[in-house]
């Protein structure tokens, strides 16, 4: 952004701030807080549907979709004049039921749905959800945050890019809205000299973080900057050039792409460090990115909190995401990081594509080899020792003289040189302890780095704290000789190696020799046989949770899983969310946040290819060609223990990766596809028990008499949490193949159900629909759930593959 434009965005966030600090002020009797309100009134969305209707040629062919990079003038002028217009209306509201009191209006939400963001008093709020024009009144909730090598694991140099041309077409024209913490666009991931289209600019949104008084413009930017550095690293997983040269700490770990190099980007800040963000910010995000014309929405967060209600689709994020859809837009969402406990995901509603972290097979081995022969496992991005063994010596033995006994516990953490004489340590090991203070942040390896090369150390070796029992840590960065050993076991052993090779003066008890020496191997050069994927202890699973006593949804969650774990990409410049990357360019990170921006790239090739896609398209296409397998044949693995994961885990379930794991390639030609409207969505809604009200309110849809559940979605995938007897499930496919083909069916029932699918085999040809009937029956009564897969298998080499769970199954009902 230019120089002007941030002022301007400083002088809106001081401005803010002094009004919200009067107004508490003089709010003796209540607390403000924020609110989003949503009206009865139709969005602007609604107007351009409309217009989509007319202009639509085709299902499959190029999009309709009228966006603001390619609207003509005349739906520009509409949308600014609705805009206003609408605005105008929520001030006269607040002017009319709030007169004389003190109020502050943060948003006004007009694109997607028709509302605000407004500072209240909860009396002041109860005031506004009485009145006829209002449809919701909902308490503003806190969000959170939830390659080198991918590109290749995941096949695209030789599979995807090939087949459309290339990486340097690879998403052309393809606008991926980022909802985060904003972007370095300094950054060479991003550098783009061949732009001749104007895209939105990048904007933040923070007034409901600023209410709080939690936001900080000395601390983070008042602008899209991305102070944090989750927000660039997510952007560049996606959307990186292709070929940027990733080094750190001087060490070149290979060249960085995202999935999709040449599809464009579109920021906007509704997230910032330390706090995370809030859910006016998000929607304000999501309302201007839709209005901006964005194809692909990618949200790596999550709520803090399952949203209350009869339902948790109900939420003002989920909802506005809803619109997104209807407008076409396709909309990715991390799964959270809650795992690996059941019913633990944290993105519910069935238009949302939620993806789950998976480890590739890249990993980095750092080991020591000690004195004794033994060698021990750990973690480092750093070099090794040269040919000789080194003496260690630990921090709380190399204390100077002055320094007296260690009366400061965290002597052994290495954090100042001071304290320590060189003499001793010099061109040895230093042995410093890691405690749950590195976690915090109090602690930092940079810090004992730095006290080592203050100190001339040949390498500092790390041994965990007995304490930090299962702790898993994230390969570091490291310039000088150095190892991790993240086990508290292996660190045990490493002390009674080094305390008995000690050697002390007989009558004094002081050390007169170190005896105990080492090497280190150093962990700069990848290894790539891991077995692979495999489900992260971390990613979030289903079932789906429908609400807040647990009762479960008819719908498979997460959807996905892709690459989320040791993830290299862009670091912003001012990045703090990793102490041991700042200042640098490029940062290693493990979450579904990671595994979110993959799918979306992925999901912008899909929209090349096949333009006229719907977002329900798309996620079809990605999953039924997953992949079920791993790279050495054997079924996908899932961690299910945060101690010791690799020690406890397991064939992995739908729902722990939902249809398996993306397959680029595939996905680019998947046969056959299962399509879902905005009105199949809204119709699950209605479905769901006392819902009338609410999806009147957030869609200004009547219900009616609406008896479809989430079984009946015409999703990819099959869900009953409740099998009572017996059930017929129909599920419709499309051919978008230019040719002709021939389908067998195939199944395998979950355990307590006869399966039946019909046809068994079908043949179909190019834009024809086929109709599978799909029978359960329970055929016991248990309450554990149970997993079965249908596959169809055509001749022209397509497979087609859909997971189906059972929760409960009732074979008959026990009367008293």
């Amino acid at each position: 952004m230019g120089k002007a434009s941030l002022v301007h965005l400083l002088l809106v966030v001081v401005t803010l701030d002094v009004v919200i600090r009067a107004l508490c002020q003089n709010s003796s009797e209540e607390v403000s807080v924020v609110y989003v309100v949503t009206l009865k009134q139709a969005p602007t969305s609604h107007y351009y549907a409309e217009l989509k209707t007319k202009n639509t040629s085709s299902k499959h062919g190029p999009s309709p979709r009228l966006s603001k990079l390619d609207k003509p003038g005349n739906i520009s002028r509409l949308d600014a004049h609705y805009y206003s217009y609408i605005s105008r209306v929520h001030d006269s509201l607040l002017r009319r039921v709030l007169r004389g009191q003190k109020y502050l209006k943060l948003y006004s939400y007009h694109y997607l749905i028709n509302g605000f963001a407004v500072l209240v008093t909860p009396q002041q709020a109860d005031k506004l959800s009485r009145r006829s024009e209002v449809a919701n009144v909902v308490l503003d909730y806190s969000v959170r945050t939830a390659t080198t090598h991918t590109p290749q694991f995941l096949g695209l140099p030789q599979g995807a890019w090939a087949r459309e041309g290339g990486f340097d077409v690879a998403g052309e024209g393809i606008v991926i809205g980022f909802i985060d913490t904003g972007i370095d666009p300094t950054h060479p991931s991003f550098a783009d000299n061949l732009g001749e289209n104007a895209y939105p600019v990048p904007q933040h949104f923070s007034a409901s973080a600023i209410t709080r008084g939690i936001f900080n413009a000395s601390e983070d930017y008042a602008s899209p900057f991305d102070g944090d550095g989750h927000g660039t690293h997510t952007a560049s997983i996606a959307s990186g050039n292709h070929g940027i040269p990733v080094i750190v700490t001087g060490h070149h770990f290979g060249n960085a792409s995202g999935m999709a190099p040449r599809s464009h980007i579109a920021v906007y800040k509704a997230l910032y460090k330390s706090f995370g963000g809030f859910a006016a910010d998000v929607v304000a995000a999501i309302d201007q990115a839709a209005q901006d014309g964005v194809d692909i929405i990618s949200l790596s967060i999550t709520p803090n909190r399952r949203p209350p209600g009869i339902a948790t689709f109900f939420n003002p994020i989920d909802m506005a995401l809803l619109t997104a859809v209807k407008a076409g837009i396709f909309v990715v969402q991390a799964a959270g990081n809650t795992g690996p406990s059941p019913r633990s995901i944290s993105s519910f509603s069935p238009w949302i594509f939620t993806v789950g972290a998976a480890a590739h097979d890249r990993v980095y081995c750092n080991s020591i080899t000690l004195g004794n022969n033994i060698t021990i496992s750990g973690v480092g991005l750093a070099p090794g020792t040269k040919g000789a063994l080194y003496t260690m010596i630990s921090a709380t033995h190399a204390l100077n003289n002055d320094t007296g006994p260690p009366n400061d516990m965290y002597v052994g953490e290495c954090q100042d040189a001071s304290i320590f004489d060189q003499d001793l340590v010099e061109g040895n090991l230093l042995l410093c302890g890691y405690s749950v203070r590195f976690v915090l942040g109090v602690a930092t390896i940079k810090q004992a780095l730095h006290t080592a090369k203050n100190l001339s150390a040949a390498g500092v070796v790390f041994y965990m704290d007995p304490f930090m029992i299962g702790f898993q840590l994230n390969p570091t960065p490291m310039d000088i000789p150095s190892i991790i050993i993240p086990s508290a076991d292996d660190s045990k052993i490493l002390l009674q190696y080094y305390n008995s090779s000690l050697e002390r003066d007989g009558s004094t008890k002081k050390i007169i020799k170190f005896g105990a020496v080492a090497s280190i191997s150093g962990g700069l050069k990848a290894n790539y046989s891991n077995s692979a994927p495999k489900i992260m202890y971390y990613s979030a699973r289903g079932p789906d949770p429908e609400d807040n006593s647990f009762d479960d949804a008819d719908m498979m969650k997460p959807n996905l899983v892709a690459p989320g774990n040791f993830i290299w990409a862009a670091w912003s410049s001012a990045g703090t969310d990793s102490v041991e990357f700042q200042g640098e360019d490029f940062a290693m990170m493990s979450g579904t946040s990671m595994a979110a921006p993959h799918v979306a790239g992925l999901a912008a090739l899909i929209k090349q290819r096949f333009p006229g896609f719907s977002p329900a398209a798309i996620g079809s296409a990605l999953s039924t060609t997953a992949s079920l397998h791993d790279n050495n044949g054997g079924p996908i693995m899932a961690q299910r223990a945060y101690a010791s994961p690799d020690a406890n885990q397991s064939p992995a379930t739908p729902f722990d990766m939902g249809n398996g794991f993306v397959n680029a390639t595939a996905a680019l030609d998947p046969g056959l596809i299962f399509d879902t409207s905005y009105n199949d969505y809204v119709s699950v809604l209605c479905g769901i028990n006392g819902s009338a009200a609410v999806v009147l309110n957030y869609t200004s849809q009547n219900c009616g008499a609406s008896t479809m559940t989430g079984i009946d979605l015409n999703s990819p995938s099959i869900t009953i949490s409740k099998l009572n007897q017996t059930r017929l499930v129909q599920r419709t496919v499309t051919s978008i193949t230019s040719v002709n083909e021939t389908y067998s069916v195939g199944w395998s029932a979950p355990y307590g159900v006869a399966l039946k699918v019909a046809p068994t085999h079908f043949f179909i040809t190019t834009g024809q629909v086929q109709v599978l009937n799909i029978t359960f029956n329970a055929t016991m009564n248990d309450t554990a759930p149970s997993f079965g897969r249908i596959g169809l298998c055509g001749d022209q080499g397509h497979i087609v593959n859909i997971p189906v769970s059972v929760n409960v199954k009732i074979f008959y009902n026990v009367t008293s």
